[in-house]
């Protein structure tokens, strides 16, 4: 049955949470919004004016009766914030990662099961044309048997928001989400959507630099897949906070060829040992809201639509999971099995 979306709460006002203000605002004008902020209510120059209500209180919040919130408040807070609308029935688009620790999060899942309301969680990469081709390569089998897995992602912190001082965004916090893992795990969920469900862990957590932060900005992380057909693919994958050139790539070794995605240039190549050269495959650039709309637009659409998610809260749990099996890998100096 199709149920029309009418109103729309946005919890938290930061840099993701104004990002979706201003995409459903431009895209959706006819729909009404209540944003949920702890800071003092006002309508900014740079947002979008048409915010129906602004209010510091949940219970005010509720009263407007919205049918679907984007919860963009920092991580430690999701679970709290989404266990409260859940329980009105409220549908719930929960931005990556759905929580900074697993506490909390299968009952959330429970009481939306009850509730029947809907909840995904926000892995917008999912939604970027060149990883799709990615994926859609590897499941070809264009490169035979897979051998092995490189995936590395970084950038230098400061350089994320120049206009802000890195010290005060959540990246730089532990006690608000912070830290490369949990900033950058949109890498653990879509390794884990194209090769299928991690068995175990090995990595190693550090600070490497002199940013002030107290988390940790370098992880080095072998990823082993659980075996189909006696065949077991493992990925080395490198986050880090440091590196002044941005990279977000992942290169799959197999026994016909070597498939690679450039998220920066949007590439898609494949080296064929038969012309000993790489071809590309696929190159799209798309602006940065793209994802973040296509993502909008697949939750209203599962919403209105009663259509099963593209990204759901039991795969936004797994990737907390996995992260904190990694720390456990890393105090422990050993391989963790999830």
């Amino acid at each position: 049955m199709y149920k029309r979306i009418k109103k729309v709460l946005i919890v938290g006002l930061g840099s993701i949470g104004s990002r979706h203000l201003k995409i459903i605002s431009t895209n959706y004008p006819g729909l009404e919004i209540v944003v949920l902020r702890h800071k003092d209510c006002f309508k900014e120059d740079n947002l979008i004016s048409n915010i129906y209500r602004c209010t510091n209180s949940i219970d005010e919040a509720l009263k407007f009766n919205p049918q679907v919130a984007v919860i963009a408040n920092p991580a430690p807070y999701h679970i709290e914030t989404s266990k409260i609308l859940a329980r009105k029935g409220i549908n719930l688009l929960i931005e990556k990662p759905i929580s900074n620790s697993s506490n909390g999060v299968r009952e959330l899942l429970n009481i939306c099961q009850d509730q029947k309301t809907i909840l995904m969680t926000g892995y917008n990469l999912r939604f970027l044309p060149s990883l799709i081709e990615f994926k859609k390569q590897i499941n070809s089998n264009k490169i035979g048997k897979i051998l092995s897995v490189r995936a590395e992602v970084g950038q230098y912190l400061p350089n994320w928001r120049p206009e802000v001082d890195y010290r005060s965004v959540v990246s730089a916090k532990k006690n608000m989400g912070g830290g490369v893992l949990l900033e950058l795990s949109h890498e653990i969920d879509y390794l884990k959507w194209i090769f299928g469900d991690i068995s175990w862990v090995q990595a190693h957590l550090s600070k490497q630099s002199s940013l002030e932060i107290d988390v940790e900005d370098s992880a080095h992380i072998i990823l082993g897949f659980k075996k189909d057909k006696n065949t077991e693919i493992v990925a080395s994958l490198n986050m880090d906070f440091i590196r002044h050139d941005t990279t977000r790539k992942c290169c799959v070794i197999g026994d016909k060829g070597t498939i690679s995605w450039d998220a920066i240039s949007g590439k898609v190549s494949f080296f064929s040992p038969d012309s000993n050269d790489w071809e590309l495959l696929f190159e799209s650039l798309p602006d940065r809201n793209f994802t973040y709309t296509k993502e909008i637009k697949s939750f209203f659409d599962s919403v209105e639509f009663n259509k099963p998610v593209s990204v759901s809260g039991k795969d936004g749990l797994s990737v907390i999971e996995i992260i904190e099996a990694i720390e456990k890998s890393s105090c422990s100096e050993s391989k963790v099995y999830l």
